[in-house]
């Protein structure tokens, strides 16, 4: 015992303290910023760029649902498009991922569309069973990482649990393949009610650059109602516990 306390004193404090406020590399691609005097022609040409068809062709929106962050529009028109290494970016609505032009506020986290259910039941302590539906391993490891000794995301009682018969939602990375349609629908299914889905990564919440395939059965998503929406290509482990935290009503 004496020498796991030595080590642990050895060690110190490596839990991020402050999961809200915490700094991370300047080249971290979050949040963009599209200069208010962008001309039509520019627009047209990031347009025609961008892989997903994250950029509108008419007001020059980025949306961060459908956005890679390969951040070829940056390189395309330096100074008119950048990208922010604000990472808190998560929210409960498709049309806040939206970053029109001229805007350089954080993304709005509306609690009006939180279910009730949700932070009552939840608030204290949430279990979720992640379910790779055709993902890359990417959004997958940063998912694991948010419960390491450095994002400790269960200091809030959130982890993920082995079986969805023991959850209380469902986090889905991946765009959604046909292989994988039945699968998810019934790790859905074994989730007890009321359960909560969130969509990790832009291939879960537009499908991305797969988006298009015809190896893509995103109808599950058809007919039920999103909680969460986590962008990014992958996430960053902070955006996911920020957007937990936020809907959950978890103040730091």
């Amino acid at each position: 015992m004496l020498k796991e306390i030595k080590v642990l004193s050895d060690h110190g404090w490596q839990s991020i303290k402050d999961l809200r406020n915490q700094p991370v590399s300047s080249i971290f691609r979050g949040r963009p910023v599209i200069s208010d005097d962008i001309t039509e022609n520019e627009v047209i040409r990031v347009s025609d760029l961008c892989p997903s068809g994250a950029i509108s062709g008419d007001s020059g929106g980025i949306d961060l649902g459908r956005c890679v962050f390969c951040r070829e529009c940056e390189f395309c028109l330096p100074g008119k498009i950048r990208f922010t290494n604000d990472y808190r970016i998560a929210t409960s609505s498709m049309e806040a991922l939206v970053i029109k032009p001229g805007s350089d506020i954080r993304v709005r986290f509306d609690s009006s569309l939180v279910r009730s259910e949700v932070r009552k039941l939840f608030k204290g302590a949430l279990k979720l069973r992640q379910v790779s539906a055709g993902g890359d391993n990417s959004c997958e490891m940063e998912l694991a990482a948010s419960g390491n000794v450095n994002f400790d995301l269960g200091r809030y009682g959130i982890e993920f649990t082995a079986s969805p018969r023991h959850a209380d939602g469902i986090v889905i990375t991946g765009p959604i393949t046909e292989n994988m349609a039945k699968a998810l629908q019934m790790t859905y299914d074994a989730v007890p009610a009321p359960k909560i889905i969130i969509l990790a990564g832009t291939d879960a919440i537009s499908g991305g650059i797969f988006k298009e395939s015809p190896a893509v059965n995103r109808q599950f998503l058809d007919r039920r109602h999103i909680d969460l929406y986590v962008p990014g290509n992958p996430i960053h482990p902070l955006t996911f516990i920020n957007g937990i935290m936020d809907l959950l009503g978890i103040k730091p």
